[in-house]
Order: C-alpha cells, then structure tokens, then sequence
C-alpha cells in the first residue's frame, strides 16, 4: 500500500558530498513525519534526522552543522544533502515515514529498502 523509494546513495571521498532522496507513494491521506536512519555493519540502527510536517527537524549530533534534511510535502518526498562526509559516516541509509493511509485510523511507521553511503579514500 506504500512504496518509499530512495535514490542518491554511492560511494564517495572523505570531505565530499551526496544527497539522498525518498518519494512516498500509495494510498496516503496524511504524513506526519519523514526522514532518514542509518545502519552501519555490526551496529543497530540510528537517527539520522527526521522532519515534521510542520517543518520541526531533529538531527543526530555527529551530523549536525554537515548534514540537513528537507521535504517537498506536495511530492511527498524527503532530501537529505550530506556534506564534508566521513569514513564513519559509511552506512546504509533507510527513509522513514509516518503516515496516515486513506480509511486507516490510525498512522504507521514505514521504511524504505536502504540505500548505501560508503564513505572512502
């Protein structure tokens, strides 16, 4: 009934940049949050930052100042444009959204499949 697709991973230099995107689609009558998490090998998964429908933001503290995280709420879609990335920033990036479905009461929580961010010389 969802579909959260994300683009944009790859492989890059320490101090270079990517931006991720995530379009939400199907039957969705409301979001109220979307944003991103990472996982990297061995460790559980974290916030990377998420945004509120009313544009409230959250971000972890090792991307803050580097990383930012921005909605086109019309297209139901979330950027997150990274920058001077590090080897520890090398994870696997999952989109998040909260979301209300069309004749569902209540809202749910749904990922993305993930998309890789290795971070390299």
């Amino acid at each position: 009934q969802v579909q959260l697709q994300e683009s944009g991973g790859g492989m890059v230099q320490p101090g270079g940049s990517l931006r991720l995107s995530c379009a939400a689609s199907g039957s969705i009558f409301s979001i109220n949050a979307m944003g991103w998490y990472r996982q990297a090998p061995g460790k559980q998964r974290e916030l990377v930052a998420t945004q509120t429908s009313g544009g409230s933001t959250n971000y972890a503290d090792s991307v803050k100042g580097r990383f930012s995280i921005s909605r086109d709420n019309a297209k139901n879609t979330v950027f997150l444009e990274m920058n001077t990335l590090k080897p520890e920033d090398t994870a696997v990036y999952y989109c998040y959204a909260r979301l209300q479905l069309i004749f569902v009461r209540n809202p749910g929580e749904y990922w993305g499949q993930g998309t890789q961010v290795t971070v390299s010389s």
